[in-house]
């Protein structure tokens, strides 16, 4: 099963079919959250036989492949890693890792600090938690794989938990992905807005489809559908203001124009999808940054281009920051280097070095939802707008050349911004 997770990961995440947990009977208004409703508990997978290493792991700089350091619930005793500093400073790893003894480790490499810096959704957000800005009162849509619904970072924001018809087989055991995005988007120390209602709705492969290529995205657009009929039921002061989907659609796509009818529908619900095709439902530009292990999360400074596309960037290609958006017109937020819920145990995180937009995009749907808990009415273009107008741009070094970097997401100056309107 484990063949499942690792093709869906980051970037190509499959649909959902017809039913996704039965019709919602409209009610009068109220100010009190219905009961929360949860299909299924899908039980922790193993991942002990994921990668197995007899030698020590080997990173090549040139290899476009994220998982070339695959480290999670490896059982790594037996290897003399003292000269692999390099390869594990790129490695992937869990709560189910097992090191080697202090003396056959490098001296400069600390797993435990880094999944513990991993956690910290980084830019100040946890300040802004202190300060009693923690998404409370907003709702989150979430539509993506298989969730171990009982992770501690996260259960207790489950409002909704449903299962679309095309969960089975492989299908029912819990993903790589939905514990990533859920706690990344609402998880207790590793969420953006630790206090946000989660409304979840988990998708198989829609009647067989295995890559990109031949996704039918009218079985998304049913989802999007399924999120809206639940909103409309919600009190007005607890509504979904966004929705997750770690995915991207063009105009040639098929199903292309049931999606864009059902992103309609969300957009007059008052949520903003927040997908891949971000340029194409909204005109608007992201991407994700890299940030190495061990440096502070906090610190723009700290950050660079995400891992899969900083060399097109320091060779000076011209980037097509989705469809054409450039660099100063382009939102950039946490990728690399994160710790999530992982799916082998509830108690349990992964650390993955190198991230994708998947990552990115319930980042933002978690900085939407603080945003809206400060200014209710806010609009996804006010929101982009002055993120952009609040963001930081600094300066990097790289192979004895300085870059201009940014704009960078500052999330105390966004609030600020929203506040004093």
């Amino acid at each position: 099963m484990q063949k499942i997770s690792r093709i869906t990961v980051f970037f190509v995440l499959t649909i959902i079919m017809i039913s996704c947990g039965g019709p919602i009977t409209e009610k009068p208004p109220t100010t009190e959250l219905p009961n929360t409703k949860i299909t299924r508990h899908p039980e922790p997978v193993d991942y002990s036989d994921l990668s197995i290493y007899t030698e020590h792991p080997v990173y090549d700089p040139n290899s476009t492949d994220p998982w070339q350091v695959d480290l999670r619930s490896s059982d790594l005793t037996k290897l003399d890693l003292s000269y692999s500093q390099e390869a594990l400073s790129y490695a992937t790893f869990d709560s189910k890792t097992k090191w080697p003894t202090a003396g056959k480790m490098p001296a400069g490499f600390n797993w435990q600090e880094i999944m513990e810096l991993g956690k910290d959704p980084g830019l100040g957000i946890r300040s802004l938690h202190d300060a009693g800005i923690t998404g409370k009162d907003v709702g989150i849509a979430i539509i993506d794989q298989t969730l171990l619904v009982d992770h501690i970072e996260y259960k207790d924001n489950i409002r909704v938990y449903e299962e679309c018809d095309d969960i089975t087989g492989g299908w029912l055991e819990v993903q790589m992905h939905g514990p990533a995005v859920a706690s990344i988007a609402v998880g207790k120390t590793t969420g953006v807005a630790p206090d946000a209602d989660l409304y979840y709705i988990a998708t198989g492969d829609c009647g067989g489809s295995t890559g990109i290529e031949d996704l039918d995205f009218s079985c998304r657009a049913k989802a999007i559908q399924r999120i809206v009929e639940i909103n409309k039921n919600l009190p007005a002061n607890k509504k979904i203001r966004v929705l997750s989907m770690s995915i991207g659609w063009v105009p040639e796509s098929k199903g292309y124009n049931e999606i864009k009818a059902a992103l309609n529908e969300a957009k007059k619900e008052g949520i903003f999808v927040i997908s891949s095709s971000l340029d194409l439902t909204y005109g608007l530009h992201f991407q994700g940054l890299g940030r190495t292990p061990l440096n502070d999360p906090n610190q723009p400074k700290s950050y660079s281009p995400g891992l899969w596309w900083e060399k097109d960037f320091f060779d000076g290609m011209r980037l097509n920051f989705q469809s054409g958006g450039t660099l100063r017109q382009t939102l950039l937020v946490p990728m690399d280097s994160r710790t999530t819920a992982s799916p082998t145990g509830v108690n349990d995180y992964a650390f993955y070095r190198q991230g994708g937009w998947s990552w990115s995009i319930p980042y933002l749907a978690g900085i939407y939802a603080l945003t809206a808990q400060v200014k209710p009415d806010i609009t996804p273009e006010e929101f982009w707008e002055t993120a952009l107008n609040t963001g930081e741009t600094i300066q990097i070094q790289h192979a004895d050349k300085e870059y201009e970097f940014g704009v960078i997401l500052n999330p105390q100056a966004l609030i600020d911004a929203l506040k004093s309107k």
